[in-house]
């Protein structure tokens, strides 16, 4: 069978050209409107809260805290997880989303949620979001 089909090829070499010369360009076409990323971002979207309350032990910081940022934060559109970090004077609360979900659009709802929480906080602490990388 190989043999036949070598055959025919050596028979038809134009033909043969003439496609091998079309699967050619079909591929360089393919190739050029391929969507590929160099470096895909395979982590999930997320938000970093930080907030600092200077001075306070981390048993003191989860209670008045991050407990109150982590709770409020459960209930923002799209979040899929929140992971709340307490240590001396700082705490740090994740929140992950959906895939698919924009950046600025998932840092948005979390600052409308934190202005929120904000009246709840002990005097003294400072929010911020973090960077708008993930």
């Amino acid at each position: 069978m190989i043999a036949a089909v070598i055959r025919a090829s050596l028979r038809n070499r134009f033909l043969i050209i003439i496609a091998a010369l079309v699967m050619a360009g079909w591929g360089i076409w393919a190739l050029q409107r391929a969507p590929l990323d160099a470096l895909p971002d395979l982590s999930d979207v997320q938000v970093i809260v930080k907030a600092s309350y200077p001075g306070k032990a981390p048993q003191v910081i989860e209670d008045q805290v991050t407990w109150p940022l982590t709770t409020s934060m459960l209930s923002v559109p799209g979040a899929k997880t929140v992971r709340g970090f307490s240590m001396f004077g700082d705490a740090y609360v994740y929140v992950l989303f959906a895939d698919g979900t924009d950046l600025y659009w998932a840092r948005s709802r979390v600052l409308e949620y934190l202005s929120q929480v904000q009246s709840q906080l002990p005097a003294g602490v400072k929010v911020s979001l973090g960077p708008d990388a993930t």
